[in-house]
């Protein structure tokens, strides 16, 4: 089969560039078989922007499915299809065996011919009035294991219990894909140069802790209405998330009404306000909503596999986790829109948020930066602990003596392997909107002792104190002396305009 020269990612897909590069090389691949590719995300993330650059790049054939019955959906392929062959007549399928059949006959080898890129967007739409459809696809790729083939399938959905479904478990997909590729929001660097406020990095902080990383809130929801600087911040807040006028007011609840496993969306609505609220072991969440723990364990797998709530194990305590709303805008509506939904209905918009800047600060912004901090030091800060390997993420230290609990923010842990111990690279503590001072710097000294009394190799530790609202004089004297290991990390630091003192 000839491999095409792979084309470079069309100018006006912003970021994206490791999706490209995987889309690209699947599509590319000189087998001679039937390849299969699940891309997935959420809503809004630009998937169907990205996979029409696909196909306007490389050739091929697009369908996007929409919300209809099995006759009528088998209708729509049949007439796009046509459509893209050039043909005169429209198509007709009885079944939609019929229809999987006649397009894998289209990419039978010809001598020199490139591969047949094919993209079926909103699956989901097509199997559930169609449930036999992985099955027929099944069938098709496995009999082009044997047969020649220049097929490239490309199934996209935003369902994503759905299209996780599709190579889980005893599905019929399961083990056939080449590709699973999950198209997922822009981290916080990114999102800031897609809104264009990465010069104001307080103000990109306060617009990724609301909207965080989904493309279409700038440009579909809102029209590139972007706040000019910090002084405008409010206002805009107030005439687009807080309007009832705006599209950003309901999206929220819209996006738990999109998952097909989501039912009763009070009950989640419940879940997702206690993690907002602070309750994020499932304990905590059960006693916020009434509800004894293995009560709750479907509402919270679902929304796992939604990708709208993550558990994130402790670091140090085995078995222990928490739990993470993983869309700013869901734990934004929980905690300041979903309490004052009558009064921000009847346009109060400003005295709501004017009222919302303690909860704002304390359930929003505040674990939103210390995900930004721990996504820091994942990425663009990891040369900070001069290593590849561990475990980023956050834990508790017990502290018998004290009587108390050290809660560390942000930690790098190395796993020990042939008979070595454990190795803490870092431990981090992220305040938003406190300045940090040697308090600070001394809870972390002792979780290091603490850490290091438990066998676990401290010795090289950096200390990390990351704050939005920056550091005392004291801190900045410690740090200076170099006596000790201790990095400080403000705003300017994680977006990339200086470096870690």
């Amino acid at each position: 089969m000839q491999r095409r020269t792979r084309p470079s990612k069309q100018p006006h897909v912003f970021d994206r560039d490791a999706e490209w590069d995987g889309l690209a090389a699947f599509v590319n691949r000189p087998l001679p078989h039937a390849m299969l590719g699940i891309v997935s995300g959420r809503q809004r993330m630009g998937k169907t922007y990205l996979l029409r650059a696909l196909v306007e790049q490389f050739g091929g054939f697009y369908f996007g499915a929409t919300a209809a019955t099995e006759t009528e959906s088998l209708r729509q392929f049949a007439a796009a299809l046509a459509d893209h062959l050039g043909s005169p007549a429209p198509f007709s399928f009885a079944t939609w065996d019929d229809a999987i059949s006649y397009l894998f006959g289209l990419a039978a080898p010809r001598n020199g011919d490139a591969p047949l890129l094919v993209v079926i967007d909103e699956f989901p739409y097509l199997a559930k009035s169609a449930p036999e459809l992985p099955s027929l696809i099944q069938r098709e790729i496995d009999r082009f294991q044997v047969a020649e083939s220049r097929m490239r399938l490309l199934l996209c959905g935003s369902a994503m219990s759905v299209m996780g479904g599709l190579l889980a478990s005893s599905a019929p997909l399961r083990g056939r894909a080449q590709l699973e590729l999950i198209v997922r929001p822009f981290g916080y660097r990114a999102a800031a140069d897609f809104w264009e406020v990465t010069g104001d990095p307080a103000l990109a902080a306060r617009l990724h802790a609301v909207v965080g990383g989904t493309p279409a809130y700038r440009r579909q929801f809102l029209a590139d209405d972007v706040p000019g600087g910090l002084e405008e911040f409010d206002d805009w807040i107030c005439r687009t998330v807080l309007s009832p006028f705006s599209p950003l007011f309901r999206e929220a609840r819209y996006l738990l009404a999109e998952e097909a496993d989501i039912r009763d969306t009070a009950l989640y609505h419940s879940v997702l306000a206690a993690v907002a609220q602070g309750n994020t072991t499932r304990g905590g969440i059960a006693g916020y909503i009434g509800r004894k723990s293995v009560d709750i364990s479907h509402p919270l797998n679902v929304l796992e596999d939604s990708h709208l709530l993550a558990r994130e194990a402790d670091v140090f305590r085995a078995g222990k986790s928490q739990y993470r709303i993983t869309e700013p805008l869901i734990t934004f509506y929980e905690a300041v829109m979903r309490p004052a939904w009558a009064r921000l209905e009847s346009g109060q918009a400003a005295d709501v948020w004017a009222q919302s800047a303690e909860r704002f600060a304390a359930q929003v912004a505040g674990p939103h930066f210390e995900a930004m901090c721990r996504e820091y030091v994942l990425g663009p800060g990891r040369s900070l602990v001069g290593s590849a390997l561990g475990q980023v993420g956050s834990g508790v230290v017990t502290d018998p003596a004290a009587r108390r609990q050290i809660e560390v923010d942000v930690a790098v842990v190395e796993p020990g392997s042939g008979g070595s111990r454990p190795t803490v690279r870092l431990l981090g503590e992220a305040k938003w909107g406190t300045v940090m001072g040697l308090s600070h710097l001394e809870r972390l000294a002792r979780a290091r002792e603490l850490l290091a009394g438990r066998g676990m190799d401290a010795d090289r530790c950096a200390l990390a104190c990351f704050s939005a609202a920056g550091f005392s004089d004291a801190l900045r004297d410690e740090a200076a002396r170099g006596d000790v290991d201790v990095l400080l990390i403000g705003l300017e630091e994680l977006y990339g305009r200086a470096a870690p003192a």
